[in-house]
């Protein structure tokens, strides 16, 4: 048997539950560090660095739910572990006001745990998901979960926001206790009696990890989606900490505006994951590789002329431009995540996991990677060329060639032979 569309929804659920807990990490205690406690901004941010890095341990995590035999004890196990070390960061805040390096020694383990909760957890999830899934709802259970995880952190940040103000320890404290413990609990519900009634990969035979992530690697399929990951997610991300500085400097968006100018971008790119699942599952339009390609090319596009408007500078329309980027991105992202379902269970039996782990170390080390890149770069440039137009502008050029060329990747690691059993189109 595979999934229904109920135990979907189930297991998307728990990608809500990983967002809504991580959000709490890398938004709203990393701006009370900055704002409250008056700390520079370097420290939230390699704070978050670890948790990124941590998670080169996801192959670990999914060979181990292979070997195990059992995905929702480390799924349900990641989710505790995410939530201790969620929970113990915020404590760590608190206790910074007061005794700054036992608050940091508390935030570092804090942070550590959360990258294993994620990773332990996440992978875990994804390797159900691909195990489970039929081929042809795949990109709809793409689609699915991760506008969950989108809502989850949208809906957290709202309500969070809200309720914390007027700010104290105290509340913050318990604010984050029920976030967390809800989270978990709403797991537990949620993978309940699911992987016992689906027909998940055989348990994989016992061998040290490295023996396991060996024969996953020595597969040329999976070592070339694993690259593919790396470079497309680099350039993924590494838009992510200049867009709203290039709003400002160059096209003098307040503050507000800026902050405003995200929330679009999110927008476009829920509508392009919400294009990908309609149409793919719902009208049979398109293979995840036509959709991962077009979304590459699409972002490439409009990065471009993102970097041209810069040269218009103020009352250029970068609102809808981003909008357009965020939408590309949207259709690129959900269909590279069901790419990954689909390519997870090809090669050498029972490794699903394995592989999804390390795509999604890939995807982890590159998103810590095309931020920092995006954001060096721009230092650079401006330096350099003495202009911030053409500085950032030029990152946002190098950003869409690593698209160019993640499309290029894409149709040579995607072809058309190798996935005739796992496109959404019978028989294309």
């Amino acid at each position: 048997m595979t999934l229904t569309w109920l135990a979907i929804v189930r297991l998307g659920l728990v990608q809500m539950c990983l967002g809504a807990i991580v959000v709490l990490t890398t938004s709203t205690l990393n701006r009370l560090m900055v704002v409250e406690l008056a700390l520079p901004a370097v420290l939230p941010g390699l704070l978050v660095a670890l948790h990124y890095g941590i998670q080169i341990t996801r192959p670990n995590w999914g060979f181990l739910s292979d070997t195990g035999g059992n995905r929702t004890r480390w799924i349900i196990g990641g989710m505790a572990a995410l939530a201790v070390g969620a929970m113990l960061a915020a404590y760590g805040v608190v206790v910074m006001a007061e005794h700054f390096a036992f608050g940091m020694v508390l935030s570092v383990i804090a942070y550590a745990l959360i990258g294993l909760g994620v990773g332990a957890s996440g992978t875990s999830l994804l390797a159900l998901l691909a195990t489970a899934t039929a081929p042809h709802r795949r990109a709809a259970a793409a689609t699915i979960t991760w506008l969950m995880m989108i809502a989850g952190i949208a809906v957290t940040a709202g309500v969070v926001g809200a309720q914390l103000d007027p700010y104290s320890p105290g509340l913050l404290l318990k604010i984050v206790a029920v976030v967390t413990a809800g989270a978990f609990l709403l797991t537990c519900l949620a993978v309940a009696g699911i992987e016992a009634r689906v027909d998940a990969s055989p348990e994989a035979e016992a061998m040290p990890f490295r023996h396991g992530l060996a024969e996953v690697w020595a597969e040329p399929r999976a070592r070339s989606f694993t690259l593919f990951v790396f470079l497309s997610m680099t350039a993924y991300f590494m838009q992510e900490l200049i867009l709203e500085p290039y709003a400002g400097l160059v096209f003098a968006f307040t503050p507000g505006q800026s902050t405003s100018l995200s929330g679009a971008q999110n927008g476009g790119v829920f509508l392009g994951m919400v294009l990908v699942g309609i149409m793919a599952t719902g009208f049979k339009i398109g293979s995840l590789r036509a959709w991962v390609t077009a979304g590459c090319l699409g972002s490439a596009l409009m990065l471009i002329v993102i970097s041209t408007l810069g040269q218009v500078g103020a009352g250029a329309p970068l609102v809808p431009a981003v909008i357009a980027l965020g939408f590309c991105n949207g259709v690129f992202a959900v269909a590279a995540i069901g790419s990954m379902m689909a390519l997870a269970g090809q090669g050498r039996d029972a490794r699903e996991g394995t592989r999804m782990g390390l795509w999604g170390a890939a995807q982890a080390l590159a998103a810590g990677f095309g931020g920092l890149l995006g954001a060096a770069l721009a230092d650079l440039l401006r330096v350099v060329l003495a202009s911030d137009a053409s500085a950032f502008g030029t990152v946002f050029l190098i950003e869409a060639g690593l698209f160019v060329a993640a499309a290029y990747m894409a149709m040579r690691v995607m072809d058309r032979p190798a996935l005739s059993r796992t496109t959404l189109v019978p028989g294309e």
